[in-house]
């Protein structure tokens, strides 16, 4: 089971995104519902005494949050279709286990948990602010170092260790 859980976050990761892009496309107006009624409860918007100010402030603000739920739905599908082909390939390597599963847990963990900056931005930026929701969720984004090192260690691996082979024929 061990060995499982990176291939299963990478197929979840991917089918969030997916799920998420079937919802803009059944209706994309929930979203945008969200956001404006976010945008509504916005203390430093609503704030705004200029009307052409405060509406060109929502539009702006808008359009910059229903960005963070796209942003979500390209990170989690692309992100979870590296996160697939970087954990097969360690299985070929002739890597020690305990390299290949740490590899592949950081990997797995945070391409899994870095998309998820951009879906809580999005959800919570409205009201909160971009920045401050940003900000928020940060841990989130700092989960894509995780990524980053397990491609690294990835990449150690390759250059340190040959590819399995299968019969006469090498993979």
């Amino acid at each position: 089971m061990m060995q499982k859980i990176p291939f299963i976050l990478a197929v979840l990761s991917i089918v969030g995104g997916v799920f998420i892009s079937i919802l803009f496309g059944v209706n994309e107006d929930i979203f945008k519902n969200k956001i404006k009624a976010g945008l509504e409860r916005n203390q430093k918007i609503q704030s705004l005494t200029d009307e052409a100010e405060k509406a060109t402030q929502l539009k702006g603000e808008a359009d910059k949050n229903w960005r963070y739920y796209q942003r979500f739905h390209f990170h989690a599908t692309g992100i979870g279709a590296m996160m697939m082909g970087l954990v097969l390939f360690l299985y070929f390597l002739q890597a020690p286990k305990v390299l290949i599963t740490v590899s592949s847990y950081l990997i797995a963990v945070g391409g899994f948990l870095y998309p998820f900056v951009w879906l809580f931005a999005g959800i919570y930026g409205p009201e909160m602010g971009r920045t401050e929701a940003k900000e928020a969720f940060a841990v989130f984004g700092y989960m894509g170092g995780l990524f980053l090192v397990g491609g690294l260690m990835t990449l150690a691996l390759a250059v340190k260790y040959p590819l399995k082979t299968f019969g006469s024929d090498s993979v």
